[in-house]
């Protein structure tokens, strides 16, 4: 588990800073409303070539 020496160190704040990064891209990511696809609701329009 970490301790404060640890966290003291270079790479424990670059842990710090990435669990604190996940944790905020979780929260945010949560706030965004999936839509659907637009490409689903286009008209499909084909060409023939001869």
């Amino acid at each position: 588990m970490f301790d404060r020496r640890f966290l003291r160190t270079k790479l424990g704040q670059a842990a710090l800073a990435s669990v604190a990064t996940m944790a905020a891209f979780v929260a945010l990511s949560s706030q965004i409303q999936a839509t659907p696809a637009f490409a689903a609701d286009a008209p499909v329009n084909t060409v023939i070539l001869a």
